[in-house]
């Protein structure tokens, strides 16, 4: 029998479990998104990520939250797809920018244009305000556990948001 936790314990681990159901709807609410444009969740992801400007692989890991070695995959198949392409970047010789090419710009509108009702709804039913308060919360939840690290992890090989 597993030790008995404080209901501030029960608390968290229950929003813990929910956040979890939630995050597996929300992927499969982004795939089904993505899939309007001919594309998956993670090559959405990506090309949103550069949308208003050029970025090198490990700056979009970074904000997303990501493997740099899973964007660097997801970025040279849009490479090679055409929807994105890699330029010189003037502050490292070696570290290239992502930048989206106009038919990747195409496919983030088509995608952007199915997904803008459907939040502007969700946004108008649940509020706002309330919305921003749980995203804060959502963020101050993530700094304590970073904080705290995760059981049976040595200190310098605790998990990054977003990856595993």
């Amino acid at each position: 029998m597993p030790p008995p936790r404080t209901p501030a314990g029960d608390a968290y681990t229950e929003f813990v479990v929910e956040v979890a159901g939630f995050g597996a709807f929300i992927t499969a609410a982004g795939e089904a998104l993505a899939r309007v444009g001919g594309q998956t969740l993670a090559r959405w992801v990506i090309l949103d990520a550069i949308e208003d400007g050029p970025a090198t692989v490990a700056q979009i890991a970074r904000r997303r939250g990501i493997a740099r070695q899973a964007v660097q995959r997801v970025a040279d198949l849009l490479v090679a797809d055409g929807l994105a392409a890699y330029e010189a970047n003037p502050r490292h010789r070696r570290a290239k920018l992502l930048r989206p090419t106009q038919r990747g710009r195409e496919v983030l509108r088509v995608i952007s244009e199915a997904q803008q009702p459907w939040a502007d709804a969700l946004g108008a039913e649940i509020g706002e305000a309330r919305l921003r308060q749980a995203r804060a919360l959502v963020a101050e939840i993530q700094r304590a556990v970073l904080a705290h690290g995760v059981p049976g992890r040595p200190p310098g090989r605790q998990p990054r948001p977003g990856t595993r």
